[in-house]
């Protein structure tokens, strides 16, 4: 049976608290999941929960406080993980963060690609196949030359996904990516991250607290608190809206919409993971309650 992408077993870490070195506030406590490759998974949690801590023991930004990561079967929690195994774990497991603008460092976008695959001390030709292939992907290939600092939030954030992509990673983090753009912008990020997952079968984390981002997810991963509240798919995870809400979390409107109907007695049955799969199960409702009339 092959491995997982990602397996953790018992995964904890706690930070120092502020002027009293003796304690740690716990942030994660023993969290157990495994991710399979190529999945499309979105975290959610409240702020605290967890999940950008979580995100960024993957690719060893910050280490564990107790517990194991095993990428690909290999246990990156290994006290003999070496700086160039450490070097080459982010490039297969690469992140995306918040402000794009603190990942942009060149003065063109046809140079800010080529940095990644720069440093992998890459042949200049395949430099260059890379980046127009990875500008390509995200839409971004008309801006080679243009200037990053010029370019919308949703323009910026390809960029900086177009210069992970250019360095071919297997899993793609993006930690909170979304949360600073307008709905524009959130959409052409999402577009191009599901292209991605579908075309080149990148595995995709996405923590955001979008829940109509997560819906799109083909799984959805809850933490509460630094522990698994909830992990399905979306479908799952949403017939929980008192749960979800319990957490500091809600539903999308659309599920919400369908579980306010069911709530008034209204017969209606069906799946409420996505907005198509709400409109299908309250057009069978309706069309139910008329057969009754």
């Amino acid at each position: 049976m092959a491995e997982p992408l990602i397996r953790t077993e018992n995964l904890e870490f706690s930070y120092p608290q502020e002027g009293a070195d003796h304690l740690n506030v716990p942030v994660l406590r023993g969290v157990n999941l495994t991710i399979e490759k190529g999945e499309y998974v979105a975290i959610l949690g409240h702020n605290g929960s967890g999940k950008s801590t979580f995100a960024k023991l993957l690719n060893l930004i910050l280490e564990p406080s107790a517990g194991k990561i095993y990428i690909d079967g290999q246990d990156i929690t290994s006290p003999d993980m070496t700086d160039e195994d450490v070097y080459n774990l982010r490039r297969r497991v690469g992140m995306v963060f918040q402000n794009p603008d603190n990942q942009l460092v060149a003065t063109l976008v046809e140079e800010d690609v080529a940095f990644g695959p720069e440093n992998l001390g890459l042949d200049p030709m395949e430099i260059r196949r890379r980046v127009d292939e990875a500008l390509d992907m995200v839409g971004m290939r008309e801006y080679a030359h243009h200037e990053p600092h010029r370019l919308s939030g949703g323009q910026k954030q390809r960029v900086a996904i177009a210069g992970l992509i250019a360095m071919m990673p297997e899993c793609m983090i993006l930690d909170e990516a979304t949360a600073m753009l307008d709905p524009m912008g959130r959409r052409e990020v999402i577009d191009t991250v599901e292209t991605l997952h579908r075309e080149r079968g990148i595995t995709v984390l996405t923590i955001t607290h979008h829940m109509n981002e997560a819906a799109r997810a083909d799984r959805i991963i809850v933490l509460d608190d630094g522990e698994v509240l909830l992990d399905g798919t979306p479908e799952e995870v949403f017939s929980h809206p008192d749960v979800l809400r319990a957490a500091g979390l809600d539903v999308p409107q659309s599920a919400a919409l369908v579980h306010g109907l069911r709530e008034l007695g209204i017969l209606a049955d069906g799946k409420v993971g996505s907005i198509v799969d709400c409109v299908q199960t309250i057009c069978r409702a309706y069309e139910y309650s008329k057969s009754l009339q």
